[in-house]
């Protein structure tokens, strides 16, 4: 099968796993709207990103894969053009179940730590959902989803901070006397050298009032 730009589409490997960029079309079915869905197959499991649109030709959503299942970011439009919903999804490793993720500490709310945690569904929601009026794309609501757990609005949930996309992370867990002392310049450093085993001075800092 060829597409519109001359690729070849809908491949099977030798064992008859999908491979390559594929065309799906869904016809159809009870009341549900038919829809069509582009993307690639890598060992008969979708990954990167796929496209889907009404039978009309008209863009539906852009959804993101990995290890065949939903991951990252996901967007949905209405079909006069306006985004309706974004969702948030973490898939994990068939594999190798488990992700390193910020652990929340109890005792110190502005640190966190590196812990590698098992994902036990193949893919839960994680990250910012939000819902928007499709006439207007006014923002009408807003979940963020932490490892398959919705959020109470404390960025704790299951225990891991989760920041919304611009904000400033949280530090880690460092001792700040584990943090290095910014160097002083070499004038400030000549200064003071001149200055030893003398009495006091004064070093004028631009304040007022003396």
């Amino acid at each position: 099968m060829l597409g519109v730009n001359g690729d070849t589409l809908n491949c099977t490997d030798m064992s008859g796993k999908k491979k390559g960029k594929w065309v799906n079309r869904i016809e159809e079915l009870r009341g549900e709207p038919g829809y069509e869905e582009e993307g690639e197959y890598l060992n008969d499991l979708k990954t990167g990103i796929w496209r889907l649109y009404s039978l009309q030709g008209d863009v539906l959503g852009i959804e993101n894969y990995r290890f065949g299942n939903k991951h990252g970011q996901q967007q949905y439009f209405a079909p006069n053009g306006n985004l309706i919903r974004e969702e948030g999804w973490l898939a994990s490793n068939p594999e190798n179940p488990y992700e390193t993720v910020e652990v929340f500490d109890i005792n110190n709310p502005g640190k966190v730590q590196l812990v590698k945690v098992k994902i036990d569904a193949s893919t839960v929601p994680h990250g910012m959902w939000k819902i928007y009026d499709p006439e207007t794309s006014r923002l009408v609501e807003k979940k963020n989803y932490i490892l398959g757990k919705e959020d109470d609005g404390t960025g704790t949930a299951n225990g891991i901070i989760k920041k919304e996309e611009g904000e400033n992370p949280v530090t880690t867990d460092k001792k700040e006397s584990e943090k290095k002392e910014k160097p002083k310049p070499k004038e400030v450093l000549d200064f003071e050298k001149s200055k030893e085993g003398k009495k006091k001075y004064k070093v004028r800092t631009g304040e007022t009032g003396y």
